[in-house]
């Protein structure tokens, strides 16, 4: 299949998840991982009419979104890799949604550029639903306290929780943790399930998936 048609087919079984969990159509955001493509490989995708787009690295998706943002100004731009504080200013810059903010230092830089540049992505918490010492995400047992802290000192608006399972695990307990979660933060927002198990997650409750290599092929 050519990317058009690994695009249908995700959104397909994105909508045959909304339907089979009881959930409306269009329930489910599609998040295009671009992540290591250039340009010329992501076009094909917003001709096809893709609007949504993961990053994971900062440095990377300048090289590359910035002119087409200019040229498909309805594009949103969603950054999925971990967030070092030098490149906050960069990415409150650049994107329309951060998905990794997991610790005090990275939201007290964002709270401080988008004051200053008075621009307001949309923020996400990453939870490491997993516990895992190699990957990011605040543990599932500070997540409350620390959306607090965001909201009320750094007056922060937290829409949502993120988090990526464990790739040896049923990531089905996770999502329900990360919805459970949710529920007791009272945010709205699920990012969950990637080109794995993007079903399982719609079915716990997911509002957007972020699919790469179902998309764009291998890299």
């Amino acid at each position: 299949m050519d990317l058009q048609e690994r695009l249908n087919d995700v959104r397909s079984r994105v909508a045959a998840g909304e339907r089979q969990a009881g959930r409306p159509a269009g329930s489910v955001q599609l998040v295009a991982v671009s992540k290591t493509f250039e340009a010329d490989a992501i076009r094909p995708a917003i001709e096809a009419g893709q609007r949504v787009f993961g990053e994971n690295r900062v440095q990377e998706s300048q090289g590359k979104w910035p002119d087409l943002k200019a040229e498909y100004p309805d594009i949103e731009l969603h950054l999925i890799g971990p967030l070092q504080s030098n490149k906050a200013a960069d990415a409150v810059g650049l994107f329309d949604v951060i998905e990794t903010v997991d610790r005090e230092k990275i939201a007290r830089a964002l709270a401080e550029e988008m004051k200053r540049q008075g621009r307001t992505p949309r923020l996400y918490v990453q939870v490491n639903t997993g516990l895992e010492p190699q990957k990011a995400g605040i543990a599932p047992e500070d997540t409350p306290g620390f959306v607090a802290l965001c909201r009320d000192q750094l007056g922060l608006s937290i829409d949502g929780l993120m988090c990526i399972p464990p790739a040896d695990e049923n990531p089905g307990p996770h999502f329900a943790l990360l919805a459970k979660l949710a529920l007791k933060c009272g945010v709205e927002k699920l990012s969950m399930g990637m080109s794995g198990d993007y079903e399982t997650a719609i079915a716990f409750g997911a509002t957007s998936v972020r699919v790469g290599s179902a998309i764009f092929g291998a890299r």
